[in-house]
């Protein structure tokens, strides 16, 4: 990032935190001292820190990507300067894990994104000098655009433009492995490309004009106007394929789920921020080996282990997809069939990353997603990762704000037993007290009582096993018969 660009975009973070805007759009020009002046309101203004330029070529070639030079472009119409900057750094990461060299990033303060350019068509054109200066060969939107403002930025800066959605769509799609992340990723494409495809490719032409327009010319349509509607048929074909095809997968899962839940193994899941260390947590809990790495959505497909508690109870843990802050829609119904693993769990450990700058802000985010997939009567315990390297203020802030939290370290292994410990106090227990006298012929049913209960006592007797112990109503009634 150049001095000269750097300096020429500058503004006072303070000033701007200070603005009065009303959440309604309107500025409100009736205060007098810490209001921002008219001008410093419509600059744009550079967020420094956000060039992730590589060092040299073997980084490109391990890629095995075509890297494009971006800018990042950010509206800010509510919030602090922290939000917004916390926002566009979170895109610059985005951004980066998709393959892309950030360049620059802007923030434009807005008391609501321009209709038709987002940016207003003066920005835009300030935007389109920078991408000249820049050399840059795409620009990120840290929103989602309406088709027609997408087009419109475009026919401004004069190179390609994103937004927000179709960035995530595009790391979903380069990091989904299993048969049904893919599919899923390629639902949540097809339902997010259906509504733009006029937008999308110069060689669709509109339907002819003149007399064809007025009802003349039968045959003679665009032939544009009917490679859309070909393509929308087949988009459309190809969804409910992918539907069904999801349906199916899923009938799979919930039939593994359901041989869980009759053999009554209690089943803990993690959620959190994509980059909270959730797959670490997994790895320190059950040593299962899964992919980790400092990069947004590493993990895509649910992983489901086994694991035993501190008294020796069996559980299951499920690392699910990681969350983050405007997770487009398409992608939340496309995963929601993965989704409910967090909502059929009997406990959720959700993960936030303590060093953040806005931990508060990713706990916000990722318990709106789980509200939409109704997981919110799930038991939950907050756990703050990261505490090795995090400000014990905001630690502990966190810590006295949850009901339920704990504070660890998946790097240095810190809380990781006072974790273990809490998993073990949440997980239900079998609740009905039961004393039977097992013959040696029934094996399998003592071997059922130690896994699936609390044995109380055991004594071998001349006609077989006595048992004492705590279990749940299903086996409880398998047992009456033998009742001592």
């Amino acid at each position: 990032m150049t001095a000269d660009h750097h300096d020429l975009f500058a503004r006072s973070a303070e000033a701007l935190a200070d603005a009065d805007i009303r959440l309604d759009g309107d500025l409100d020009l009736t205060r007098d001292g810490d209001q921002l002046d008219r001008e410093e309101r419509e600059a744009l203004r550079r967020v420094s820190g956000l060039s992730t330029e590589l060092q040299d070529v073997t980084e490109v070639e391990y890629r095995q990507l075509r890297l494009e030079r971006v800018i990042l472009a950010g509206v800010w119409s509510e919030g602090t300067s922290a939000d917004a900057e916390n926002s566009l750094r979170e895109l610059a990461a985005l951004a980066e894990t998709a393959g892309s060299t950030v360049l620059a990033g802007i923030v434009q303060r807005r008391a609501r994104p321009d209709p038709g350019t987002w940016l207003g068509s003066g920005k835009a054109e300030e935007l389109r000098d920078l991408v000249i200066a820049e050399g840059a060969d795409t620009v990120i939107c840290d929103s989602e655009l309406a088709p027609s403002q997408r087009r419109a930025l475009e026919d401004i800066v004069k190179v390609k433009v994103i937004d927000r959605t179709a960035l995530i769509l595009d790391i979903f799609a380069q990091h989904a492995k299993s048969r049904e992340g893919r599919a899923q990723v390629e639902l949540a494409q097809l339902q997010y490309l259906l509504p733009r495809l006029r937008g999308w490719g110069e060689s669709m032409s509109r339907q002819a004009g003149g007399r064809v327009a007025g009802g003349e010319g039968i045959g003679s349509r665009g032939p544009g106007e009917t490679k859309i509607e070909l393509d929308r048929r087949r988009i459309n074909t190809k969804i409910a394929r992918l539907r069904h095809d999801i349906k199916a997968m899923k009938t799979h899962r919930d039939t593994k789920r359901s041989s869980r839940s009759r053999n009554h193994v209690p089943s803990v899941a993690i959620a959190g921020y994509t980059n909270a260390g959730k797959s670490s947590l997994l790895n320190r809990l059950t040593g299962a080996g899964v992919l980790v790495q400092n990069q947004l959505f590493a993990t895509l497909d649910p992983t489901v282990r086994r694991a035993e508690t501190t008294d020796g109870r069996e559980f299951t843990l499920t690392d699910t997809v990681g969350f983050v802050r405007q997770l487009p829609h398409e992608l939340v119904e496309a995963f929601r069939s993965t989704l409910e693993e967090v909502a059929d769990a009997d406990l959720l450990l959700h993960v936030v990353d303590g060093a953040h700058p806005d931990p508060e802000g990713q706990l916000s985010a990722v318990r709106a997603i789980l509200a939409d997939i109704e997981a919110t009567d799930v038991k939950e315990v907050v756990v703050v990762n990261k505490v090795d390297v995090a400000d014990s203020e905001v630690v502990d802030r966190l810590l006295r704000h949850e009901r339920h939290a704990v504070a660890v370290s998946t790097r240095t292994g810190l809380g990781l037993g006072d974790l273990r410990r809490l998993i073990a106090a949440e997980l239900p227990r079998p609740d009905v007290d039961v004393d039977v006298l097992l013959p040696y012929d029934r094996g399998d049913l003592v071997n059922r009582v130690h896994t699936e209960g609390d044995v109380l006592r055991s004594d071998h007797v001349a006609e077989g096993t006595r048992l004492t112990a705590r279990v749940h109503p299903e086996l409880a009634a398998e047992l009456t018969a033998y009742g001592a």
